[in-house]
């Protein structure tokens, strides 16, 4: 015969404060875990979702980025040839030759300084990029100081917006137009005209090549030809996994500082539940005894203060699950290590974070009162009669 799942509920609401400031507690903690972990998945799926699994990124063979790359005019030209690249709807390859570098920008709110990628654009990139769309002004002209800045940098960056002027380079850049790229990483970068951007920086050689592939299932072979060309010294990935590998050193950087804060937290929420479980045991002895002298077992009253214990990790779990979701209504931005270029993001909430708060909101309630219910268990009848 076990004890009603009732009794446990009714014991939490008949001690309300107790309930709510021990939940309040876990819920803290389950708070911050939830948000370092939503901070990761956000960057995570802004860069992932800057890429293409259509796209193919060619880079100098050992450099982790665009901004560390290099590839000469002749070996692009090699890149350029391939026959597996498609045709877009002019006759045109769809491959762009571009530049990336980085400049120092003020923000908006403050005079304080961050990097932001400029990318130099080819007349292909953007149908490479079906995620860009041009929501204010015009492309630019080519050959002309002219460029166009990311939703983000419009609205972030000092002289980001649409008619103003950046200076960098020797040179004033007017801006033209302003694009929006969703939740992608294009949204933190500045665009201009590729043979214009490699004069101003002096940068005779091409950061990477990037082109579509007119069937996705020819990419090994592709990337085997490319990489084992005497001509090449170079690196071919899939769009999707180029960006999926950016993010990784920064996401793995967040969950581990996550962890640690997280269990510094957790051990004052699960030694504020085993002092909330004590008490209960304490202040229903008699109760305890009661039960017991109505033929329930050890593992009832042992089972019966675990599912307290329980539904306190599981109420606590819910109201910091329940609050950390309100963080996606929010932008952040923060470095890319990989890059060392400013990248905006929102928070991020997946299934997989909700089972991970709530398992761990449960494992905290289970750990603070695991003990108060081995004492309650083991309580002999006629001394816990006694105190009725």
């Amino acid at each position: 015969m076990a004890i009603p799942f009732s009794y446990s509920l009714r014991n939490l609401w008949t001690r309300r404060l107790t309930t709510i400031l021990t939940a309040g507690g876990m819920a803290l903690v389950v708070f911050v875990f939830a948000a370092i972990l939503m901070l990761a998945a956000g960057l995570q799926k802004t860069l992932v979702e800057t890429g293409s699994s259509d796209n193919v990124v060619v880079i100098r063979k050992g450099s982790v980025s665009e901004v560390q790359s290099g590839i000469g005019r002749q070996q692009a030209s090699v890149i350029e040839a391939a026959p597996e690249i498609a045709i877009g709807p002019s006759g045109d390859k769809l491959v762009a030759k571009e530049v990336v570098v980085l400049i120092s920008l003020p923000k908006r709110d403050q005079d304080k300084p961050a990097n932001v990628v400029i990318r130099g654009m080819a007349a292909s990139s953007i149908i490479l990029r079906s995620q860009v769309k041009l929501i204010e002004g015009r492309l630019p002209k080519t050959g002309s100081s002219e460029i166009i800045a990311g939703l983000n940098i419009a609205k972030r960056f000092k002289g980001g917006g649409m008619g103003e002027t950046l200076l960098f380079g020797m040179r004033d850049w007017q801006i033209v137009g302003i694009f929006d790229a969703g939740t992608t990483g294009f949204n933190s970068e500045i665009w201009g005209d590729v043979d214009q951007l490699m004069q101003t920086f002096r940068r005779p050689v091409y950061s990477s090549v990037i082109f579509r592939l007119q069937d996705p299932q020819t990419f090994p072979m592709v990337k085997s030809r490319l990489e084992s060309d005497p001509r090449l010294t170079v690196e071919a990935k899939l769009e999707t996994s180029y960006y999926k590998d950016q993010s990784e050193m920064m996401a793995t950087f967040l969950r581990i500082l996550g962890m640690s804060l997280t269990i510094i937290f957790s051990l004052g929420a699960i030694i504020g539940a085993m002092i909330t479980m004590y008490a209960a045991v304490s202040n229903r002895t008699g109760e305890i005894g009661t039960l017991r002298a109505l033929g329930f077992q050890r593992r009832n009253i042992l089972l019966a203060f675990l599912m307290e214990s329980l539904l306190l990790g599981f109420i606590g779990g819910s109201l910091g699950l329940f609050f950390a979701s309100f963080m996606q209504l929010f932008t952040v931005s923060t470095m890319n290590f990989q890059t060392f270029s400013e990248l905006a993001f929102s928070f991020t909430l997946t299934t997989d974070i909700v089972y991970k708060s709530l398992g761990f909101s449960l494992m905290m309630g289970l750990l603070g009162g695991v003990l108060p219910a081995i004492r309650a268990s083991r309580m002999k009848i006629v001394d816990a009669l006694r105190a009725v």
